[in-house]
This record gives C-alpha cells, sequence and structure tokens, in this order.
C-alpha cells in the first residue's frame, strides 16, 4: 500500500445533512431489581443491515459536516509529513551475529525488516557500535516487507515476528482486518521463501525451542481470550500441532516466552491482579512443564532466567514490588530470597537481565529511571550498590531499546520528553559511559527551545495532589487566551508519560498548552495510585481530570472553551464521564474508541474479555454495590439534558476491546439529549478494529481529521 497523495475522503463539499436519528427500540434491562433502558441496544446485531447503514450514514453526514475543514486537513497533513524524515533507518540491533533494523520509504505505509552479518566490522566497544545501518559491510537480507503483505488489504497489522536461535528461520504473525486474530506463518530466511503450512487462528505470543524447529504460540476462544498453548513443528500442517496446555478460568490470559539467555521457555497465565507461570528448558520442547509457583489471589510475579537462578519481580508482600531470586530447579515460594526490597515511594515496574548485570525499571515521584545492578559474582567491575543511569531530562520517559543478547555489557535505552525527540542512547554498564546514537530528525527546522515543558500539581476535591505534564511555546502569556488540549487515560496501571509528538508541533505553533493529567487509576505514582482509581474508586480517575481542568483554568494557562478534551479506550470512557461531569469546561472533546456503555458490557460474559475485565471494574452481575456504583457513572447511562461542547467519537467496526456499537449508541443519546449547539460526530473505521488506520500515512490522515476538528471547535485559526 503507497501514500495517497490526496484525501482519500469525499473531495467535494458534500451537503450537510442532517445528523442520523437512529430508531428508538427500548429494551428493559433488568438487573438486581433495577432497571435501565436502552433505545439502541439493538445497534448490537451487526448482521442486520440496518445497522450497517446507520454506520455508513454517520459516516456520511460526519464528512458531511467536516467538508469546510478539508483544506485545514490538508495543510495539517502536509505539516505533519513535512516534519518526518519519510525515508529512515533504525538503530541497528545486535543478535547471534546479525544486525538487526528496520527501514522505511518514503510513499510506502509500513516497514521493512532488514539484517545483515556482523562480520568484522564494528560493534564491540561503545565508540564502535554502528548507529546507522547504512555504513555496515555485508549484503542487506530483507526479513518481512510489511508493504509486500499489506497489498490489497485496507487494514495489515504485525503480531509476532520471532527470528529462530539459529538465525534460519522466522515465525511471524499478520491480522488483515482488525480482529486481532492472526495468521501465522514460517519463512526461511535463506530462500526468503515461506513453508506451505501455516496456522490460522493464533494471538500475540511466540517462543522459538532451541532446537529450530519447535514453535509455541497461543489461540483465543471465542471471547478472545488466550486461553491455549500450542506446539508447531516447522514443515508438518497445522492440524498436526499439538495442544499443551489449556486455561479455564476466564480470569486469565495465557502467554508464551523465552528467556533471554534462550535456557527457558516460559508459559505465564495472568489476571489483573494473580499470576502462574511455568517453565520449561528451550531443549526439550516436548518435555514437562514446571511449576514456579501456584497462583494466590492478589500475588503477582514475573521471572527471568540469569545464571542458573530465576530473578523474580512480584508484589508478594511488597506492594510497589521487590526483586527475588531462587534456583531455577527449584522455583517454588518456600525458595525465594530478597534482591531488591519493596520501597513504599519508588515502584520496581520491571526488569531486564544480562549475564552479568540486572537493569531495574523504577517510578519514584510520577518519574521514571533506570538503575544498573551487578549481578553477584559477575564481572561487571563495579560494588554491589545499584546505580542510577544519569537521563538528559528529569520529565520523560525512558524504556529499554532493543537488548537481546545475554552477554552484552552495554545497555541500550530510549529516552524522550515533550520537547526532545524520541532518542536511542548506549550505556556502558561498567563505567557509566553514555552514547547517543540517533535522535529522531523533526524536518523543517525544529527548534526545542521554542517551548518550555513543566511538571505542575493540581489539588484533586479530596485533597490528592495530581501530577501534570505540560508543554507550550516559549513566552506564552497566562492570561487564560491560550488554547489548550489536556488528554487523559488512567486505568489498568497504564502510565501516559510524557512523550514527545511531531504531530503535536502543529497544535504548538498555533499557541496551545499540552497537557496530559497523571490521573488515578494509572500506574504514574506507583500501585497506590492505580487502586485509588479502580473497583470501587474508579470515580477519583473522572474527578481528577476534572479538577486538573479547573486548576488550568484557575492559573490562566486556558479558558472555557479554549479547553479540549482527548481520550481513548478506557481514556475515551473518562472522556464520556467528563462530559457529563463538567460539560461546561470544555470547548470539545474527542472520544476515540470510547469504552462508554461500560456496565452493559461488564454485565455480559459473552462479550469479548468480560470477565477478566471484573477485577477492574468489579462485579456487577452478582454485586449490587458494583451495579450501582457504575451505574453512577457509566457515561451512556448518564448522559442528561444539558449544553455538552463538540463532541467527535471514533469505532472500528472490527473492533475486539471495544464494541463500535458502544460509540454509536453514545453518539445517539447524546444528540436526542444535549442542549449544546456543538456537533456530535461518529467516524467508524469499516475495515479496521481497535487501533484505527494501520497504514502511517493513513494514521497521519487520521491525526489531521481529528486536530482540524478540534481547531475549529475551538475557534483557532
Amino acid at each position: 500500500m503507497t501514500r495517497p497523495d490526496t484525501d482519500t475522503g469525499d473531495t467535494a463539499a458534500p451537503e450537510v445533512l442532517d445528523a442520523p436519528r437512529a430508531p428508538e427500540r427500548p429494551e428493559v434491562l433488568r438487573h438486581h431489581g433495577r432497571e435501565r433502558v436502552d433505545e439502541w441496544y439493538w445497534l448490537r446485531e451487526r448482521e442486520d443491515p440496518e445497522v450497517i447503514a446507520l454506520l455508513e450514514a454517520e459516516n456520511r453526514h460526519t464528512a458531511a459536516a467536516t467538508a469546510h475543514l478539508q483544506e485545514r486537513r490538508e495543510q495539517l497533513y502536509r505539516e505533519i509529513v513535512g516534519r518526518i524524515q519519510e525515508t529512515d533507518l533504525t538503530v541497528p540491533t545486535r543478535r547471534d551475529g546479525w544486525w538487526y533494523y528496520s527501514r522505511t520509504v518514503e510513499g510506502l505505509q509500513y516497514p521493512i525488516s532488514c539484517r545483515k552479518p556482523v562480520g568484522a566490522g564494528p560493534g564491540g566497544a561503545l565508540e564502535d557500535r554502528p548507529a546507522d545501518a547504512a555504513g555496515l559491510e555485508g549484503a542487506e537480507t530483507v526479513l518481512l516487507d510489511q508493504n509486500a503483505l499489506a497489498e490489497g488489504h485496507d487494514y495489515f497489522a504485525l503480531g509476532g515476528f520471532e527470528v529462530s536461535p539459529d538465525s534460519r528461520w522466522l515465525a511471524y504473525s499478520t491480522d488483515t482486518d482488525g480482529s486481532e486474530r492472526f495468521t501465522l506463518r514460517f519463512r526461511d530466511l535463506e530462500s526468503r521463501q515461506d513453508l506451505a503450512g501455516m496456522v490460522e487462528g493464533t494471538y500475540y505470543g511466540l517462543a522459538w525451542a532451541s532446537d529450530n524447529a519447535t514453535v509455541f504460540y497461543t489461540r483465543p476462544d471465542e471471547s478472545m481470550r488466550p486461553y491455549q498453548l500450542w506446539r508447531h513443528r516447522l514443515g508438518t500442517d497445522a492440524s498436526e500441532d499439538v495442544l499443551v496446555m489449556t486455561e479455564g478460568d476466564e480470569h486469565f490470559f495465557l502467554g508464551v516466552d523465552r528467556t533471554k539467555d534462550g535456557a527457558l521457555l516460559i508459559c505465564e497465565v495472568a489476571s489483573k491482579v494473580t499470576t502462574e507461570a511455568r517453565i520449561l528448558d528451550a531443549a526439550d520442547p516436548e518435555g514437562d512443564w514446571r511449576l514456579v509457583e501456584a497462583r494466590r489471589h492478589g500475588v503477582e510475579y514475573g521471572v527471568d532466567h540469569q545464571n542458573g537462578r530465576l530473578l523474580i519481580l512480584t508484589n508478594d508482600e511488597a506492594e510497589n514490588f521487590r526483586l527475588m531470586e531462587a534456583p531455577a530447579a527449584e522455583p517454588g515460594r518456600a525458595r525465594w530470597s530478597e534482591l531488591v526490597p519493596g520501597r513504599p515511594d519508588v515502584k520496581l515496574d520491571g526488569v531486564e537481565v544480562f549475564a552479568d548485570w540486572v537493569v531495574l525499571y523504577e517510578r519514584a515521584g510520577g518519574l521514571e529511571r533506570m538503575r544498573v545492578m551487578p549481578s553477584p559474582g559477575g564481572s561487571g567491575g563495579r560494588d554491589s550498590e545499584a546505580v542510577t543511569v544519569e537521563l538528559p531530562e528529569e520529565v520523560g520517559s525512558v524504556w529499554g531499546a532493543g537488548n537481546p543478547e545475554y552477554s552484552e555489557g552495554i545497555l541500550r535505552f530510549g529516552f524522550t520528553s515533550l520537547v526532545t525527540p524520541s532518542s536511542v542512547f548506549d550505556y556502558e554498564m561498567s563505567t557509566g559511559r553514555r552514547r547517543l546514537l540517533k535522535q529522531q530528525p523533526v524536518l523543517g527546522g525544529y527548534d526545542p527551545s521554542r517551548y518550555r515543558t513543566e511538571r505542575l500539581w493540581a489539588t484533586a476535591r479530596d485533597g490528592t495532589r495530581v501530577p501534570v505534564s505540560v508543554v507550550y511555546p516559549a513566552g506564552l502569556s497566562r492570561d487564560g487566551r491560550a488554547p489548550c488540549l489536556l488528554y487523559g487515560y488512567g486505568s489498568y496501571e497504564h502510565s501516559i508519560d510524557p512523550t514527545f509528538g511531531v504531530a503535536r508541533l502543529s497544535l504548538l505553533e498555533r499557541g496551545f498548552v499540552f497537557a496530559i493529567a497523571h490521573v488515578r487509576g494509572g500506574g504514574e505514582m506507583g500501585r497506590h495510585w492505580y487502586e485509588d482509581g479502580k473497583m470501587l474508586r474508579k470515580r477519583n480517575t473522572f474527578n481528577d481530570f476534572v479538577d486538573v481542568a479547573r486548576m488550568l483554568i484557575e492559573e490562566g494557562w486556558t479558558s472555557p472553551g479554549r479547553l479540549a478534551a482527548r481520550g481513548g479506550s478506557a481514556g475515551g470512557m473518562l472522556m464520556g464521564a467528563v462530559a457529563n461531569q463538567a460539560p461546561e469546561l470544555f470547548g470539545a472533546i474527542v472520544a476515540e474508541v470510547p469504552f462508554v456503555d461500560c456496565l452493559t458490557t461488564i454485565l455480559d460474559e459473552d462479550l469479548p474479555l468480560t470477565v477478566m475485565e471484573w477485577e477492574e471494574w468489579g462485579n456487577p452481575v452478582e454485586d449490587p454495590e458494583v451495579y450501582d456504583y457504575m451505574a453512577s457513572y457509566s457515561p451512556f447511562d448518564n448522559v442528561s439534558e444539558q449544553a455538552y461542547p463538540a463532541i467527535l467519537a471514533t469505532a472500528g467496526l472490527n473492533d475486539p476491546r471495544v464494541s463500535y456499537w458502544e460509540p454509536a449508541k453514545w453518539v445517539q443519546r447524546l444528540r436526542h439529549r444535549s442542549t449544546g449547539t456543538g456537533p456530535v460526530l461518529l467516524k467508524t473505521e469499516m475495515g479496521a478494529g481497535h487501533q484505527g488506520p494501520s497504514g502511517r500515512y493513513d494514521a497521519w490522515r487520521d491525526e489531521a481529521f481529528v486536530l482540524a476538528f478540534l481547531l475549529d471547535a475551538l475557534g483557532v485559526d
């Protein structure tokens, strides 16, 4: 699929049609002696031609209602593309005698995965590691050209991509409709041909055994819960695959992985609050999987392998997690001993293992950091104290950025902030020396000194201090006249960290303030921050966001009518809740694939992922208190006769996570009850799922559409 040079929507200005009004067919929903009436319950009947006709009518209406923005959309699209180096290379990563990297080509939607042999060239010392694959010796091998695979499809996504230990074979999986059900294929990297056999209906997650012929993968059930582990042997038909294990408890996902040192395979089953892991000698793919520790409700743990021991990251007797070790031969809880204790003010988010080092990924005071700890008996050359890695800026986001080699003594990490483009560093763990390999180019003369970024704190109505990350043009006058976009999520302990966004520059150049409300329900401030924004404390998430908005107004960053809000998925539910609570604060709201009919969905055990979601939201099926609490904030159920701001909602017809009918029903009820004058629009991707358009040019066009809507709704030129 190639880049569209012109807008793929209607180019002629269509007549603005009346907003679609779906027929009301009231359904009385009864639970615990309570009744709710849903006038558009019938929209879940996807096979009903009237449903598809409504979604198509909504798309035509949205196109007509925004036709006057076409020139602005094109301008914004050109601005976004004009800042991006369309033909580019990632920094190469060394693994098993090869340099792996991907490249993009101007005009092509998807990346191309490649490798070159390490040979006798650079790559050992910190100064010798290559930053650009273009200068590497040896012929390039194209492993996978996603553009070729996407030909003929409106949507394309890569699920798994795993090279065998001997570097000969590639296992990869693809999705061409957004349903997140993948087709698994196997490619001979010498002949560059796929084997005849393929496996349909797989999920995320692949792991090779050490024999280079056995691959483990997972399958989802009808509710899209990965619940089975299967074993496939290269060259055999999928009908011969062996079912290894099935997880019967609907609260649990099943996944498979391989330790970095290649010694073990790990099968982990995990609910929202509980984990259980089994391990297998990677050299014995038909052997017995050994239990690490039996599941105990509320106890989470994850394992990796280092020099004959398991490293275990767990919240067992440590709310913010601690690091334990146990002999791999006897991994049960009775043999666990503590390496890094739990701390009330520091969340241990993750661990990365090397032969001589352990890297700790932590959060303290709402900020991310890394610490490097020598392994006992290793050759790291430091004492046992963990050393904090110095980062370019205090407020930003940091992550491990491709460290596949277990014996490596150099940590590669990525860093970005609201003003600093994504950057790749190498860090020599024995000396603490650091080298910048690449910073993502921003074309057109981007000057970070033109912008300022800060960490603010808002006081929520219950006295809790809520962190807020902001970026804004230098010299901004805090007189309330600046337009502002406030972003939020606040669920599943997922942190929305401050990162750079090329498309966001189009807002900043027009005088915008961009802010992230790090509300409760996320993971920014530790496990307690998450616990205080879920289940029967979920309202804290919504209250925090509204109180951040009020702080921004009171302190002169913006003003009502000049403030917009944006969020997606569970963050889209946040948008619906704050629209009901404080519509007067916002001039516009963008809710992408919003989880706005949450109570009806969580009551339906037959819908994808519902049962395991009970540990996030509560179980309204069995608990009247949970039912009443969710009913008090469910965005769809609480739409009332008040003046709502301009609202843009998006959906994906094939979305397995948030069904298309949630935003479709919400939009209908908003239209019937809102006394405001702003438009209420729905834009549905008819051939995609939860992630929206898959190609990069399509995604940039989609972003230009959203930005044009926001600028228009806030009255910004």
